[in-house]
């Protein structure tokens, strides 16, 4: 079946309406018509070849929300009418040691919602920015919100499940002083969820302008992080730190904030690597630095139900598919209160 979308033919060119074919759903696939779509800066990365290994076209989008519009023979877990979800996740091996643990992220052989390998044509994936998708059932997700809050839902496939899944790897909850760095796309959903555990969120920002909007995301604290003697207010006091900065920074001031055997863990990806941090701001207090990559189906079901229960969704700003571009360098310029979301409506435009 052919499609409306948006992708670029090459890192140098802009994002432009195409067509795309997508393949009739299989005994276990499910078939989405596409209501939103978030934007995230990773798009902006791959589309651009800021990530090695794009592939063109590229259409980008792994935070898709909308209505299952078919079922393959076999699918008995969706029908058609229901609302579902899509991330950044489309297939794995299914048989390894992470993915028979819920944790296909991490499997050898994950396939990205775009730009990842398949039999489809032209070769690889291609994500969200589009009319429809079609899924095999094991990575659609049950979406649970009020339909008045779709829209909203569609950053939670990514960056609500990327800041979501080290704080509970990390058993964040009551009892505990939480630091988020950054106060973007991924930074208010840290925010947001780390207030609804029940810790003590202390936003760390470098910019005084954020502290009322920090705030009212949730924050109990907001820091800033230029300022030494605020900063140091706080040193050896932090049981784990969420660093959602895309961009390369010196992290040795946020380490000097933690305990001992805190942690401060990077979910973030800049397109160059962070200054080597001082190994004796790890060593004398015993802390940690650590990574976290989205999170696996089963964590990600478990958020959207967190979430639903407690009327989480992400701040937007809604556009048609037309801005996509502007968005873009709006992005850039962190321009954007929190993450855009394209009304998939206006492909048909």
């Amino acid at each position: 079946m052919t499609i409306k979308a948006y992708g670029a033919q090459a890192s140098d060119k802009p994002l432009q309406a195409m067509t795309l074919t997508r393949r009739t759903p299989g005994a276990h696939d499910v078939q989405i018509e596409i209501a939103y779509c978030g934007v995230c800066h990773s798009d902006l990365h791959q589309v651009r070849s800021e990530w090695a290994g794009t592939l063109y076209p590229c259409v980008p989008g792994h935070e898709i929300v909308g209505r299952v519009s078919a079922v393959g023979t076999h699918v008995s877990g969706f029908k058609a009418g229901d609302l579902v979800g899509v991330g950044c996740i489309v297939d794995s091996c299914g048989h390894c040691e992470e993915c028979a643990a819920g944790l296909e992220n991490y499997c050898d052989q994950m396939v990205g919602t775009y730009n990842g390998p398949t039999p489809d044509a032209p070769g690889h994936t291609l994500g969200g920015y589009s009319q429809r998708i079609v899924v095999n059932e094991r990575y659609v997700l049950r979406i649970r919100h009020p339909q008045a809050q779709l829209a909203a839902v569609a950053p939670l496939l990514c960056a609500g499940i990327t800041t979501y899944s080290p704080l509970r790897h990390w058993k964040v909850g009551p009892g505990h002083k939480v630091g988020v760095v950054g106060i973007g796309g991924l930074g208010h959903m840290g925010i947001k969820l780390a207030h609804a555990m029940g810790a003590h969120v202390v936003a760390l920002t470098t910019s005084e302008s954020k502290r009322t909007a920090a705030l009212a995301l949730g924050a109990d604290e907001v820091v800033i992080s230029r300022d030494t003697h605020d900063m140091a207010a706080h040193a050896g006091s932090f049981n784990f730190i969420l660093n959602t900065v895309a961009a390369p920074h010196d992290l040795d001031p946020f380490f000097e904030l933690l305990k001992r055997d805190g942690t401060m863990a990077l979910v973030g990806a800049p397109a160059t690597p962070h200054p080597s941090p001082q190994v004796f701001n790890l060593i004398m207090k015993r802390r940690s630095l650590a990574g976290s990559l989205i999170g696996g189906i089963p964590e990600t079901q478990e958020m959207l139900d967190f979430c639903a229960e407690r009327g989480i969704v992400a701040d937007i700003e809604m556009i048609r598919i037309d801005q996509i571009n502007q968005a873009y360098e709006r992005m850039l310029k962190g321009d954007v209160k929190y993450r855009f979301v394209i009304d998939s409506a206006s492909l048909a435009a």
